[in-house]
């Protein structure tokens, strides 16, 4: 007779999710650029940044900005990782100040284990992705750019109109 096991502990829990998770990635990249080449890269960022923008268009508490919405959602995509990240408000808008990246240093430790990796470093990926998703879906006169910075980045939601509240009454980019 089999019993049942035991609940996992929730460090356990998080640590194993994680692993999947690059898993999977790692998978879906290797096929892709495998099958595909870098031109299949790029094109799997068009749909990812198509998907997600409108998986954050239904998510959107009411009364939130899609810009508020997007920075908060990147913070904490960081934070599922121990980044070592801040959110800074800004006349212009929001700066997030990522001072240790948790996904790079996660697969340093990956390839450090022998785990073979597809790409040298996640962040041209990450930028180029996140980029894709905030051009599909934060309002129309704000910019959304990153900077390298060590071990890792910088990331600016800038308002054209620097109106000090940010651009919660613009309307959603939307697009294709």
């Amino acid at each position: 007779m089999t019993s049942d096991p035991a609940p996992l502990d929730p460090t356990v829990k998080v640590d194993l999710w994680r692993q999947r998770f690059f898993e999977a990635q790692a998978a879906a990249e290797e096929f892709i650029l495998g099958m595909h080449g870098d031109e299949g890269v790029s094109a799997w960022i068009q749909a990812n940044s198509r998907i997600t923008a409108d998986l954050l268009r239904s998510q959107r508490p009411a009364g939130e900005s899609a810009t508020a919405h997007f920075m908060a959602r990147l913070q904490r995509q960081l934070l599922l990782y121990d980044s070592a990240v801040t959110s800074e408000p800004q006349p212009s808008g929001t700066v997030l100040r990522n001072t240790e990246c948790g996904i790079l240093r996660y697969r340093k430790l990956a390839a450090g284990a022998g785990v073979k990796l597809t790409f040298a470093s996640p962040c041209q990926y990450c930028q180029e992705l996140n980029t894709a998703i905030a051009a599909r879906y934060v309002e129309s006169d704000v910019t959304v750019s990153c900077e390298q910075a060590g071990d890792g980045c910088t990331w600016r939601a800038e308002s054209q109109q620097a109106s000090g509240d940010g651009a919660a009454g613009s309307p959603d980019r939307g697009g294709t």
